[in-house]
């Protein structure tokens, strides 16, 4: 399927269950196309979760939801050897991170020692229970969710694991059009069920389509420039890993391969460098307290760095 065609078919599907939110559904494909993970941050009642639930059913894949709380364990995620007095054996019972699409919702009310049983999962694509290795299904997307005003009963996530999520996105509130065609649906019950555009095997064409977009020499070096510029930065105490670079060139490629192109074009860098760099940056105490956000640090060193041409 052309990627022009598919996120057509999916921002309609989707829309089905929500109003708006066109933005977020388009990059919750970029990160599957190249098995990234999505960091969602918005107040309550902005349809994160039914975003990430709407998502998956359109794309015919398997869903899971944890609600992450203080008192959760690891293997309340990823599973247990539990003894069955039936067989008189010790089985693997699963989790729920055993889904090719895992929404934890509310990641920073979890513990660290709980958010860490996530780290394997998401960048092996695998888990260990009781010594033993377990792949999980592919393609395996994690979209976390996170409210950004809640300061109590809450675990800030570390700098490794804020590393691991390809994007961060702000789930916003609608604007007036929007939320007054969803107090109009919601009044005429206009809302529908989300059916399948595609199934998994046509989710792994989809992403052969994205690993064949190009980058040119030239993509590369601007993708390196924008890097360096974060790390450099004399106001930045921490910058852009080199795994945030390799996610900002994947992402370009899906970009652009949803775009209806092979190859990736400096506009596509700029127009996702913030969700990719912002959540990666930290900014020295002292212009944080002047109101600095790396968002807005990320698109001033884009309108610095020289565009190739």
């Amino acid at each position: 399927m052309d990627g022009r065609v598919f996120i057509e078919k999916l921002k309609k599907e989707v829309n089905k269950a929500v109003v708006g939110k066109e933005d977020v559904i388009e990059l919750l494909a970029v990160a599957l196309l190249f098995r990234g993970h999505v960091l969602l941050e918005g107040v309550p009642g902005v349809a994160k979760t039914t975003i990430a639930k709407a998502f998956a059913n359109a794309i015919g894949l398997s869903f899971s939801r944890i609600q992450l709380t203080p008192d959760l364990m690891p293997a309340d995620i990823i599973g247990s050897v539990i003894y069955d007095q039936k067989s008189s054996e010790f089985k693997v019972r699963k989790g729920p991170v055993f889904a090719n699409v895992v929404l934890a919702d509310e990641i920073n009310r979890a513990t660290p020692k709980t958010q860490s049983a996530l780290l394997e999962a998401m960048q092996e694509e695998q888990v260990t229970i009781e010594g033993e290795t377990y792949p999980l299904p592919k393609p395996f997307l994690v979209i976390a969710t996170m409210n950004p005003i809640e300061y109590e009963g809450v675990y800030n996530l570390p700098e490794a694991q804020l590393d691991r999520f390809m994007m961060k996105v702000q789930v916003r509130y609608p604007d007036k059009d929007e939320e007054l065609l969803l107090l109009k649906r919601k009044e005429e019950g206009e809302f529908n069920t989300v059916g399948k555009i595609i199934d998994a095997k046509d989710v792994f064409s989809l992403i052969d389509g994205a690993n064949k977009v190009k980058a040119s020499e030239a993509i590369l070096n601007y993708i390196y420039e924008i890097s360096l510029r974060t790390r450099t930065d004399e106001r930045v105490l921490l910058g852009a890993s080199p795994r945030a670079s390799e996610h900002l060139l994947f992402a370009s490629k899906a970009l652009a391969f949803l775009r209806g192109r092979d190859y990736i074009i400096p506009d596509d860098i700029k127009e996702i460098a913030v969700y990719i760099l912002a959540h990666r940056i930290k900014i020295k105490a002292e212009y944080e307290i002047d109101g600095l956000k790396t968002w807005d640090l990320v698109r001033e060193i884009l309108d610095e760095v020289e565009v190739p041409k």
